[in-house]
């Protein structure tokens, strides 16, 4: 019985779907209408004209701060986050809101020597409009920045390696009057609830060193769920790619109604102890999301103390030689280059067969540590995390869990104790008791609490050798871009306390 597989929960996209460049200059590129967001926006065109006006803004802030009349600032920073997209929500298997979004925003940053300042204001593609904004926003911050702190650990900019770059992906998506009649028509007998977003995205960077980056991209989420006739009795599923696919998106729903299919069977309490597991690829993504958003990957949480990996980092403990987990923007769908225009490498391995290998170091970090930076974000976490495959072939996931508890999806993930690995959150979603191999029943709730250097370490029985692309599906100010490449992994005696 094959169904729960490693992809059930995402419809993955290999990486030859992503491709790295579009060759061609934007404005030249052949694109269908359809494959606009709005049938009345060309986002084509848009972001070229978003493109060469940036571009403009940067030399007029340039020619602006070399005036003999500057008193204070002598670097500065540009960096633009911008989005055209359709969004349109899902309940009960209709259209509840829809709706284009089209919004950008600037962000200007003055330095001197000792003291930084910044400022965000809205960018409309026009220059003039623009412009004035951004000479009123400058007027400001020169006017305060002489009475800040002294900043001992400011970066200011310098020309890096590659300081420039062009990155515009092609794509094709949905038009926004397809949207409802092609999600509903699979799923009108069905409870749907969910959230599609898609679009082109874009990002820009552009200082005083002559560093210069534009990064665009078409891409679409569907973050959804099926319910079933009980409470609590939900799937959930995610989609997404930079090309609209109809079979991807039925293959999806199947598999997820096959879990609902399942989830119709009477629940069976599982009493707390130790139990075989087997966490799919939106399960593990779970877990590892916790261990970049707080875990301590970066070097100024490491010297800080503030890390869940400083016994490995140490060298005094290791974790299963099965065990890599690394950065990979060429998998991506997110820009190299961080908010300071340096351009991370391609690759960059963190734990490489459950060793410690690099720590995310910014170049705030490398100047207060003393420690050659790999361009890190400033927050110090992973942009495009990666979990190397293993073994386990799709087919055989249920019989190597034999007897046990599947895991589909985690939430309310936290640390019972930070530094010294131990990690805490409940089960959700299409959660099943399997014996022999088959499954017997979904489960009620249940709360885990383990220590990460048991079970990615010792407790590591294996990985599947499928990867599943799990999307960044926040909207949060904007969409999010990229995500996360994960296996399932199945782990002995995971520790349920409740």
């Amino acid at each position: 019985m094959t169904l729960l597989s490693s992809e059930t929960h995402s419809g993955a996209i290999d990486g030859s779907a992503i491709p790295t460049e579009c060759k061609q200059p934007v404005a030249q590129r052949t694109v269908s209408p359809k494959s606009s967001p709005n049938a009345n926006l060309n986002a084509d065109t848009d972001a070229r004209q978003y493109e060469n006006v940036f571009t403009d803004l940067v030399a007029a802030i340039a020619q602006r701060l070399a005036h003999p009349t500057n008193p204070t600032a002598t670097h500065f920073s540009a960096s633009l986050s911008g989005e055209s997209s359709q969004f349109t929500r899902f309940n009960g298997s209709k259209v509840r809101q829809s709706g284009h979004v089209c919004d950008s925003q600037l962000q200007i940053t003055l330095l001197s020597a000792e003291r930084t300042t910044t400022a965000k204001v809205p960018f409309v593609g026009e220059f003039e409009t623009d412009w004035a904004t951004a000479h009123r926003a400058i007027a400001r911050l020169q006017a305060e920045l002489p009475h800040l702190p002294v900043d001992p650990y400011i970066v200011v900019p310098v020309a890096s390696r590659p300081g420039q770059s062009r990155e515009v992906r092609s794509g094709q998506l949905l038009p926004a009057e397809a949207i409802a009649e092609t999600l509903l028509a699979p799923v009108q007998a069905l409870d749907f609830s969910g959230l599609y977003a898609g679009g082109l995205a874009y990002r820009a960077y552009g200082d005083s060193a002559g560093n210069r980056h534009w990064f665009e991209t078409p891409s679409f989420t569907l973050d959804y769920s099926l319910f079933g006739d009980r409470p609590n009795q939900a799937v959930k599923g995610t989609l997404a790619g930079h090309r609209w696919q109809l079979a991807d998106y039925t293959k999806a729903i199947e598999k997820t109604q096959q879990q609902l299919a399942l989830l119709a069977r009477p629940a069976k309490t599982i009493p707390k102890g130790c139990y075989r597991t087997y966490l799919a690829p939106a399960a593990v993504g779970d877990i590892i999301d916790t261990l970049i958003w707080g875990g301590g990957l970066g070097e100024a949480d490491l010297r800080q103390g503030n890390s869940a990996f400083g016994q490995l980092e140490s060298g005094e403990v290791s974790l299963s030689a099965q065990f890599s987990l690394s950065e990979n923007f060429e998998r991506a769908g997110v820009p190299r280059f961080n908010a300071l225009g340096e351009a991370a490498p391609t690759q960059l391995p963190v734990i490489q067969q459950g060793q410690w290998i690099n720590s995310l170091v910014s170049s705030r970090s490398a100047k207060e540590y003393g420690k050659a930076s790999n361009a890190a974000s400033a927050a110090e976490t992973m942009r495009a995390p990666v979990v190397d495959p293993g073994q386990i072939r799709e087919h055989e996931i249920l019989s190597e869990l034999g007897t046990g508890l599947y895991l589909s999806n985690l939430h309310y993930l936290n640390w019972s104790d930070l530094t010294a690995g131990r990690i805490t959150g409940m089960t959700r979603y299409a959660c099943f008791w399997v014996e022999a191999g088959e499954i017997i029943a979904p489960i009620e709730n249940l709360r885990f609490d383990d220590n990460l250097y048991r079970f990615l370490g010792e407790g590591l029985l294996g990985l599947t050798q499928a990867q599943t692309f799990l999307p960044a599906v926040g909207t949060y100010e904007r969409r999010s871009l990229g995500g996360m490449w994960m296996p399932g992994m199945l782990i002995d005696q995971f520790r349920y306390t409740l």
